[in-house]
């Protein structure tokens, strides 16, 4: 019966996943997505678009979830499963840095060599920018801020201390809350739209697409205040909060650059 045993059991550290459907159900539901929006911009109705979305995020919760019962009931993530975890995290905050990196490119590249369809000046004379002094500096401070907090509430967590983890994440959701109120309020009282040339395009774009990951950013941290209500993470095993607070210093710096680049040197 040894014998037997130890023919079946793990001789090594990694975690080899039970079969899952999501990763098929996920590449349907992107099929769905990505054709329908094709669809949709040729004229059709959008519900094939639509429900590719729902289905994606549909796929996204219920494997996170698998992930999360993996390692808090099921036990699969030990140190070294962890340390892939953490890779695997930083690889995608690196493909992020790439994602940024061409829109700061386009911007750069119709800043510096301005065109002769716009005047060969920059900003073109026909867009009035924002004041950087304003509303932009509010919400860099605001950002900063919530970094701060995070900061805090991960030193609570390393120190055992539930009650401040849960206050700086609060804390810090509500900072991230008011970055997008006050950026949905700078983008309505914006004297330029999406389509009123070259610097209205690489500004919503470079602004707008940082928007929404913190809306996700945001998202990812509320998943884990409730974990921490649940007392899922524990002083020497919180990969998810980990990766929620690289993911969210992540998006902190990209706004420096943003305001630096985009708002005062780029709108001068």
């Amino acid at each position: 019966m040894a014998n037997a045993h130890d023919a079946h059991a793990q001789k090594h550290p990694y975690h080899l996943v039970d079969p899952s459907p999501w990763p098929l159900v996920g590449s349907i539901a992107a099929l769905f997505l990505t054709g329908g929006a094709v669809y949709w911009m040729h004229g059709g109705n959008p519900w094939f678009m639509v429900a590719g979305f729902v289905g994606i995020l549909y796929v996204m919760i219920r494997w996170w979830i698998d992930v999360v019962d993996e390692g808090e009931r099921q036990g699969h993530h030990n140190k070294v499963v962890q340390i892939g975890l953490r890779y695997g995290m930083a690889l995608f905050i690196a493909s992020e840095v790439m994602f940024f990196a061409a829109f700061f490119w386009a911007f750069f590249t119709a800043s510096l060599f301005p065109t002769e369809a716009i005047g060969k000046v920059w900003p073109p004379a026909s867009v009035k920018t924002f004041d950087p002094w304003d509303l932009p500096f509010l919400n860099t401070l605001i950002l900063l801020t919530s970094g701060a907090t995070l900061t805090w509430a991960h030193h609570a967590l390393m120190a055992n201390n539930r009650r401040d983890v849960i206050r700086g994440l609060v804390l810090t959701i509500a900072l991230g809350a008011t970055f997008t109120a006050v950026q949905a309020y700078e983008y309505s009282h914006a004297a330029f739209g999406f389509k009123d040339g070259i610097y209205s395009s690489v500004f919503y774009m470079a602004t707008g697409f940082h928007g929404f990951h913190v809306l996700v950013g945001t998202t990812f941290l509320c998943v884990c205040l409730g974990r921490v209500m649940k007392g899922h993470f524990k002083p020497d095993h919180h990969v998810g909060f980990e990766a929620a607070a690289w993911y969210w210093h992540f998006v902190d710096v990209v706004w420096l650059f943003l305001f630096v680049c985009v708002y005062w040197l780029g709108g001068k």
